[in-house]
């Protein structure tokens, strides 16, 4: 479970700090369901941009945003519709909108769900700690960004290889950025840079995304009911909630996978991952281009338990996929020839690369299982196209100009092509050989026991959904720190 144990002389330097700086904290309920955000707040929203170093926008931090930069409201959960014309497939595909979270990333989410139990506990002291944000990317932009909200200093650590459009942003909201060598899938260097600091740095916080279970509880909590809703606006009486997908990374959106099976039990998930590092298909290892996935490990909070199946997605499927969405050849070619409704193509930009392996996995799933127009899919766009315009250049560069010819094939290759190879659907000693993969990751190298790692496996009950059922826990404890601060009267 989450530590909530409080140090009360750190508790109240934060509640000082924030009602100095205007610092207002939302619930877990709150970003669920912003109807329950308190009136005076969304109207103040209304002057203040998506990415506005402002507290308020820790109160977007919900999948239910007005989809516009500025002075937006709330409404339903963002999120697209794929259909047969652009998936091949016969079963329908919702995807949950990244981009219209600050930072363009829903990242920013699994950060507060770190940070801001440690934060109403006095666990961490804004005056004294720094908070240390390990990543293949987005999470330390997302951290980086509710540290400067919540006034503590923030280190983000990323790989040098990530792309250029994260570094120049990271200049300018996180104290310090420490690049560590090699591309997404050099997790093992990030481990490393965060044991030296917290070997050296008595100051530091690490907020490790594989391994904290905040990360999990706030998927859990907010991402996976954003799911159920959006599958309840689009529902018939015929459809079927048959699964949901999404790649590895951190494994904390899986935890959003773990809600869906609590609420439709027959349902599947499936986790992807790079081929070129298929580390849960047949424990491999290498360097890969889906950027935001690390791997050669399997996460701490990777409940494997609740994982059917796994799915290894070729990088080049995804780039190739990123270039014909952002391409003008390409999005004509979509609407035109493949017969995708133009308001669909010219939304095609709101799936970046790892949203792109999300929905590829869904297709390779959706074949696998044989899923009829029946049946709904799900998965997250973990953010756009925004975060990859050098990526796209580099395409441009390396491969030539694009033709509506050059479409046809991209679009036939590597979308309607996907086929139900590199996948594995997973029994019981199959899981059990995945979350033992754990051991040498977390026991022999990052301090945890072999007692915890068991629990992990044989009581569920004690671990997953003891972690998951805090959430109203923690609003209780957020409720008092902003009932202390005095700045909702």
């Amino acid at each position: 479970m989450i530590d909530l144990t409080r140090n009360e002389e750190a508790l109240q330097k934060n509640i000082d700090r924030a009602k100095e700086r205007n610092i207002i904290i939302p619930t877990f309920a709150q970003m669920r369901d912003p109807e329950k955000i308190p009136e005076k707040i969304r109207e103040s929203l209304k002057e203040v941009g998506l990415w506005d170093f402002n507290p308020l926008n820790l109160f977007r931090i919900s999948w239910h945003n007005e989809p516009k930069e500025k002075g937006g409201q709330f409404g339903n959960p963002n999120f697209l519709v794929l259909p047969k014309e652009l998936t091949g497939v016969d079963a329908k595909i919702i995807c949950l909108i990244g981009k219209w979270f600050p930072t363009g990333c829903h990242k920013v989410g699994a950060s507060f769900g770190c940070l801001v139990p440690r934060l109403v506990t006095g666990q961490f002291d804004v005056t004294y700690h720094k908070a240390v944000w390990p990543s293949t990317g987005n999470y330390c932009r997302g951290g980086a960004f509710n540290s400067k909200l919540l006034s503590c200093y923030s280190i983000a650590i990323l790989p040098a290889e990530m792309s250029r459009e994260r570094f120049e942003w990271l200049s300018t909201v996180a104290s310090e950025i420490i690049a560590t060598p090699g591309c997404e899938s050099n997790v093992k260097e990030i481990f490393d840079k965060t044991w030296e600091l917290r070997t050296t740095r008595d100051d530091c916080m690490i907020f490790n995304q594989f391994e904290e279970m905040g990360n999990h509880l706030w998927h859990y909590n907010v991402t996976g009911p954003a799911i159920k809703e959006a599958y309840n606006l689009i529902k018939n009486e015929n459809s079927r909630f048959a699964g949901a997908c999404f790649t590895s990374g951190s494994a904390g959106t899986t935890g959003a996978g773990d809600y869906l099976k609590d609420v439709f039990p027959n349902s599947k998930v499936g986790v992807g991952e790079a081929l070129q590092c298929p580390t849960l298909l047949n424990n491999g290892f290498g360097g890969h281009r889906i950027e935001g996935i690390g791997d050669k490990h399997v996460p701490w909070i990777h409940n494997v338990r609740n994982t059917d199946m796994v799915i290894d997605i070729d990088d080049e499927d995804s780039q190739q996929t990123l270039r014909l969405f952002n391409e003008p050849e390409g999005r004509e070619f979509l609407a035109k020839e493949a017969g995708v409704a133009p308001e669909l193509v010219e939304q095609l930009g709101l799936l970046g690369i790892s949203g792109i392996a999300n929905v590829l996995c869904c297709i390779k799933m959706a074949k696998y299982y044989e899923l009829t127009e029946n049946d709904v899919l799900a998965t997250v766009l973990t953010d756009s196209s925004v975060m990859y315009g050098s990526r796209i250049a580099e395409l441009q560069e390396a491969d030539g100009a694009y033709s509506d010819k050059t479409a046809a094939v991209r679009f036939n290759k590597h979308i309607i092509g996907q086929k139900i190879d590199n996948m594995k659907e997973l029994g019981y000693y199959d899981r059990k050989t995945i979350h033992n993969l754990k051991y040498y990751t977390w026991v022999e190298q990052q301090g945890r026991t072999s007692d915890e790692l068991n629990a992990l496996w044989y009581d569920p009950e004690h671990t997953w959904k003891a972690v998951e059922h805090q959430a109203g826990e923690i609003d209780a404890l957020i409720n008092e720190f902003n009932e202390r601060t005095g700045l909702l009267k």
